[in-house]
């Protein structure tokens, strides 16, 4: 068979160790992926007039509009609500952040899970415009 014994047992733990260190990170990845869906976003304007909340993947699902809103203007009330949008999705990043180096540590993976969110919350200039 083998020459030598020693090398094919060294071998057969490092398949192993390698095995074992795929599954474990596939574990971790599967509970971030859940973790990751179950986060919403929130957030209030400074003067707790309008209250936004956004789901894992950064769109809106609530909105909540004081009624003193009546007493501005349109643009004004519009522009809170994108305001408070985006800062709940600033929140949402937050928390995308924390779980994902809780749950991957420093791994690369994580890294990249993380910039993919942050291109989404905050997308360049002239590109399509909406986070995604």
């Amino acid at each position: 068979m083998w020459a030598d014994e020693a090398v094919l047992d060294a071998a057969a733990r490092r398949v192993d160790d390698w095995e074992a260190a795929f599954a474990d990170r596939a574990r971790r990845t599967r509970s971030l992926t859940s973790r990751i869906q179950a986060l919403t976003g929130t957030a209030r304007s400074p003067d707790r007039m309008v209250e936004a909340t956004v789901d894992s993947s950064g769109q809106l699902v609530a909105l909540r509009l004081d009624e003193r809103t009546r007493q501005h203007s349109a643009t004004h009330t519009s522009e809170q609500i994108v305001a408070t949008a985006r800062a709940a999705c600033a929140d949402l990043l937050r928390q995308i952040t924390e779980a994902t180096r809780e749950t991957l540590g420093d791994d690369p993976a994580g890294a990249a899970i993380v910039e993919s969110y942050q291109r989404r919350a905050h997308p360049e200039p002239g590109g399509t415009g909406a986070a995604r």
